[in-house]
């Protein structure tokens, strides 16, 4: 992973010391909340419900061993025990005193970590495929890009008071696993014809209240011209950008109020007037790609007898590999999925002793490289198929071993009304019995991939709009009720899901997903998957089943 320098650290570290002063000046009285707030969460603390939440930027997704186990400790230390993995790839906790919030800096800055702009009107932690450097899909490793920007827009003067938070994602692959058609801007690398490296520009993609799958507005960008483009979108957008309305302030109100192709005019245009001076050097890509550390990989046979027998000997082994394995680009490696999913859990958390179990795993079998992805898992990118029992043995052993990625119970759910001051209703509780419900893994396996994302309102920090199942809960009355979608996707088929029909009781979720899934399974031809399915039907017989069983 990137190696951070002297600058990087002395950057964290003085940002720490600034906030401590500033939260000291808070606990003193010489500053009020309102004051205060606007800092705070350029710092990425919340107050929510019942304590303070701190999100922690994991920027690109990547971790180390040492930086997880940090993570582990703060978790003992200052919170519950345990983390929430988000679908920004951050990590936040949820129970946190604001007189301890500097400490934590602190600590975080130690081992080159930090909580920087996970908040506010900012350009917000970029994401990029947790394949990055282990998939032979990849035309180019996205992560020195992401760390580009991470680099360009820290603290960048023009773009910290953005007229709203903006997103960036960046996939390197035909298969997107970042959700880039839903950013504010999404960055795909292709290849031109010939052969020269550049990204497919896509702007005003965003969930929220007015979702959008967000247009191309370049289909190809000299990589080399990559900065100064991205300038000249955001100053397009600092000068348009609604500030009287933070409901119609994100960039998918203005590329849809301008429309793309005159949206796209105005970036040209001030494109024009930036010129290349805007751009990053080659030497200074060439000395950020420089500093990821290399992966020493060994020549391997591309079949493990070990793998292949501990397949044949142990049931519970092979599910595992079935659904939680990806192909690496190297002969006898894999990408090792660890589910954060468990039956029963919340969606997302992670002990610290769990946190110190993975730590302890990449150290030993993962080359030290660790990844969060946008559907609240982990990855180990780079472990050996010879080491794979000894690994699924020790996961296992401690509760990480559920063989469920992207099966219906491998669920998207924000923490909801059990923590958030913004949600109207709880996600947590219904992700959990719907995966009781699909607790059978034969089942599962049956129903193959299922995306089911919740969201406690409209803000959609469950993704419930891109879920091939999306949930959104909703109060009547004070009541909790849930909003049923059908058919979205935030793959590179990015679709926003229609709705089904009235929402339903909290009681009537679960129930209503099991009839949903015997819709499909009766309606499905071939090896369709639920999401193939509802496109050739539509939403006529999964509207019919669920309403009348409701009756």
């Amino acid at each position: 992973m990137y190696q951070y320098d002297t600058l990087d650290k002395e950057f964290m570290a003085d940002r720490a010391q600034e906030f401590r002063e500033q939260v000291a000046r808070r606990m003193a009285g010489e500053i009020t909340e309102d004051q205060f707030k606007p800092i705070r969460l350029m710092n990425g603390l919340y107050l929510q419900l019942h304590a303070y939440m701190l999100r922690i930027a994991v920027p690109y997704g990547s971790m180390n061993p040492t930086q997880l186990r940090a993570l582990a400790q703060i978790g003992r230390k200052y919170d519950k025990g345990y983390g929430h993995f988000t679908t920004r790839t951050n990590l936040q906790f949820h129970w946190i005193r604001l007189a301890d919030a500097p400490d934590i800096l602190d600590e975080l800055a130690a081992v080159d970590m930090h909580a920087i702009q996970t908040s506010g009107n900012c350009i917000r932690n970029t994401t990029a495929d947790p394949y990055a450097g282990a998939t032979a899909e990849e035309i180019d490793d996205p992560r020195v890009w992401s760390e580009a920007i991470r680099q360009w827009s820290s603290l960048h003067p023009e773009f910290s008071f953005l007229p709203r938070k903006f997103k960036i994602a960046i996939t390197a692959s035909a298969k997107d696993r970042t959700a880039a058609k839903v950013h504010d801007i999404g960055l795909m690398l292709r290849r031109g014809r010939d052969g020269t490296l550049g990204f497919e520009v896509i702007v005003g993609g965003g969930l929220g209240r007015t979702p959008f799958v967000g247009p191309t507005i370049r289909e190809f960008l000299p990589v080399d011209r990559l900065f100064s483009y991205l300038e000249a979108i955001l100053r397009v957008y600092n000068r348009h950008g609604r500030r009287d309305n933070k409901f119609k302030a994100r960039i998918k109100i203005l590329v849809s109020a301008l429309g793309a192709e005159e949206f796209a005019r105005q970036v040209e245009e001030e494109w024009g007037k930036i010129g290349p001076d805007g751009d990053l050097p080659d030497s200074e890509i060439a000395r950020i790609r420089g500093a990821f550390a290399p992966v020493a990989f060994e020549a391997l046979p591309a079949r493990s007898e070990a793998f292949e027998a501990a397949k044949a000997a142990d049931r519970a082994f092979a599910r595992f590999a079935r659904n939680n394995l990806r192909a690496h680009k190297r002969a006898g490696y894999t990408i090792v999925e660890i589910s954060l999913k468990a039956i029963g859990e919340t969606p997302g958390d992670v002990t610290s002793d769990q946190m110190d179990v993975i730590a302890d795993l990449a150290e030993r079998y993962g080359q030290g490289d660790i990844r969060a992805t946008h559907e609240q898992n982990l990855i180990l990118p780079h472990v050996k198929l010879d080491d794979l029992p000894a690994l699924y043995a020790a996961l296992d052993a401690a509760g990480l071993g559920t063989p469920n990625i992207n099966l219906i119970s491998d669920i998207i759910a924000c923490p909801g009304l059990d923590y958030c001051a913004l949600a109207n209703a709880r996600a947590i509780p219904i992700a959990q019995d719907i995966a009781r419900t699909f607790a059978d893994q034969e089942r599962a396996e049956l129903i193959g991939e299922l995306k089911i994302k919740i969201s406690g309102c409209i803000n959609a920090c469950g993704h419930h709009h891109v879920g091939h199942i999306g949930i959104l809960g909703v109060d009547k009355k004070g009541e909790e009720f849930y909003q049923l979608t059908l058919g979205g996707s935030g793959a590179e088929d990015a679709a926003v899901g229609a709705m089904l029909g009235p929402a339903l009781p909290a009681n009537r979720v679960a129930p209503a997903i099991d009839t949903l899934v015997d819709v499909y399974l009766r309606e499905r031809q071939g090896q369709e998957r639920f999401l193939d399915t509802f496109r050739r039907t539509g939403v006529a017989p999964f509207k019919e089943a669920v309403y009348a069983d409701a009756n």
